[in-house]
């Protein structure tokens, strides 16, 4: 018997779970911390570093009482973080200014630049990327950081994915030089590839913009996947967190990637972390690049396979915005989803509220409903967002059988799908697949997996799987639905080439991105007249 601690930051909150190697999860807390936000600039989204580890210390103390354990009894930690979530830091590891959360995308522009480079030069990691570069990701956001924080530029001597920034924190790291960075983090969304030389070469990156001159080999290092350790817990955040020093911490990764593990993932299987978002997880013996797709990485979820990520910049915060709209909660909305039919509404909803991620990786677009009359309810857009978010993740299934990572299993995880069971049955109906949904939650399972390797409990994630994961719930196809969505999904696909982007007949790819551009424009003259006002 072991037993190990698995830390899970999403985007509002932190969770640690204690998990024992025969009896599995014997408790979980949850500690949160703020997204700091600015009215003005919707593209805003930061995180401070102090903020996550007090939260952290928290909810590691919380759950060692919940669980009623010394903490000297926990042999292993291990963390997972949202990504790309990047922070500059000093030649000793101080931050720099806040996290860029993965939802700030205020580096649209140097996104673009990056990707138009990288296709005018032919540099073919953009292509293990997707084909874009987006502004969720790590380069963009540091461009950005270099762009608007000309008073400390001199003092920047590194940047790092949360994931990496939090292991090196807890391990007393006190040199750039010396953290080791994460091949979940940095192959997806630095385009690191070990096949093409690591990170993009320094002429690349100058040429985008001088400011980026020398940051490759301050982002050099050692690179790992996550069945190598990242260090043992310092005496320091030893007690602080309520833990024996000198425990072993594996290299960490993005949460979703280890909530696939977590959630039971095999080979061939396709995970949905159905959160604030929605990330598409697969991974698969032979990489092969896949347009559109976020990241095609060796060793990214399980370090033996090739991880697939693909994703929806919107899922949860979408439903919640449109309950924020009506002025009730999600909870209440969400009463009697399960009496809908497929089609009732008449609606249909694209879901890029927040921008495409996948398949065509478009930040400028906006969430776009197609239908209403006068008599439909906050419930039925609901209801239309949900089957919109299921069409567009067919949208990514087929391109990525397309190029040869077939879907034999659809598991629907993160904290969602386990509290909405009208959201698995319309998922499942679209799809036309089985959907598998896990008895229990898996939030930090992932982590403990890689835990119990570093603690050498168990010697495969297999074997972890096997003994830690819970069993599934399965909804299945009801066949006269799945026939509605069929001859649904042949519109919401028309609708999301045309008006996503997608140059040819009946082509409406830039009204969403002009009426962004209009709106910001318009938003900021009315800003401008404000403050003449107030001078006045």
């Amino acid at each position: 018997m072991a037993i190990v601690a698995g830390v899970d930051f999403g985007t509002l909150s932190v969770r640690v779970s204690v998990v024992d190697s025969e009896r599995g999860l014997l408790a979980s807390a949850i500690a949160e911390y703020p997204i700091h936000r600015k009215r003005e600039d919707p593209e805003y989204a930061t995180q401070s570093h102090d903020d996550h580890m007090r939260a952290l210390v928290a909810a590691t103390r919380n759950a060692i009482k919940e669980a009623g354990i010394a903490g000297e009894q926990i042999e292993s930690i291990a963390l997972d973080t949202t990504g790309s979530t990047v922070i500059p830091v000093d030649g000793e590891m101080n931050p720099l200014g806040e996290y860029y959360l993965w939802c700030d995308h205020r580096a649209k522009e140097e996104a673009a630049q990056i990707t138009e480079l990288a296709h005018r030069e032919g540099l073919k990691a953009i292509e293990w990327c997707g084909g874009v570069y987006s502004s969720e990701w790590g380069f963009a956001k540091l461009l950005h950081w270099l762009r608007h924080n000309p008073d400390k530029r001199e003092k920047f001597a590194s940047a790092f994915e949360h994931c990496d920034m939090v292991a090196a924190t807890l391990c007393g790291v006190t040199d750039p030089r010396n953290v080791k960075r994460s091949v979940c983090a940095m192959g997806h969304k630095w385009m690191w590839n070990p096949q093409l030389g690591g990170l993009p070469a320094e002429s690349f990156l100058a040429t985008v913009d001088p400011l980026l001159a020398g940051v490759r080999a301050k982002l050099d290092g050692h690179y790992a996947t996550s069945d190598e350790i990242a260090g043992t817990l310092s005496p320091r955040w030893a007690e602080e967190l309520g833990l024996r020093a000198g425990i072993p911490i594996p290299v960490g990764a993005f949460d979703a990637h280890w909530d696939a593990i977590g959630a039971g993932a095999a080979e061939g299987d396709v995970v949905n972390v159905v959160g604030t978002a929605t990330c598409v997880m697969a991974y698969v013996k032979h990489s092969r690049l896949i347009p559109g797709v976020c990241g095609v990485v060796q060793g990214s979820i399980h370090p033996q396979f090739t991880g697939v990520e693909a994703g929806l910049s919107a899922a949860g915060d979408l439903f919640a915005a449109i309950a924020r709209r009506a002025n009730t909660s999600l909870a209440e909305l969400g009463e009697g989803l399960e009496k809908y039919r497929a089609g009732q509404t008449g609606l249909l909803r694209m879901t890029w509220d927040n921008g495409d991620r996948t398949i065509l990786v478009n930040p400028n677009l906006g969430g776009m409903t197609i239908g209403w009359n006068l008599q439909h309810t906050a419930q039925d857009e609901l209801f239309a967002a949900i089957e919109g978010t299921a069409f567009h993740t067919r949208v990514i299934l087929d391109r990525m059988t397309e190029y040869g990572a077939t879907t034999h299993r659809v598991i629907n995880g993160g904290g969602i799908p386990q509290r909405n069971s009208a959201l698995n049955q319309v998922y499942a109906n679209v799809l036309g697949k089985p959907v598998l949904v896990p008895s229990s939650k898996v939030t930090g399972l992932g982590s403990a997996v890689f835990a119990f390797l570093a603690a050498g409990i168990f010697k495969t994630v297999e074997e972890a799987q096997r003994q830690i994961c819970p069993a599934h719930v399965t909804f299945t196809p009801q066949i006269e639905q799945q026939a509605v969505y069929d001859e649904l999904y042949s519109l919401y696909r028309r609708l999301y080439f045309h008006f996503g982007g997608v140059a040819g007949e009946g082509y409406f790819g830039d009204v969403l991105p002009t009426l962004i551009r209009i709106a910001r424009r318009e938003t900021s003259k009315a800003a401008e007249s404000g403050s003449e006002l107030i001078r006045k």
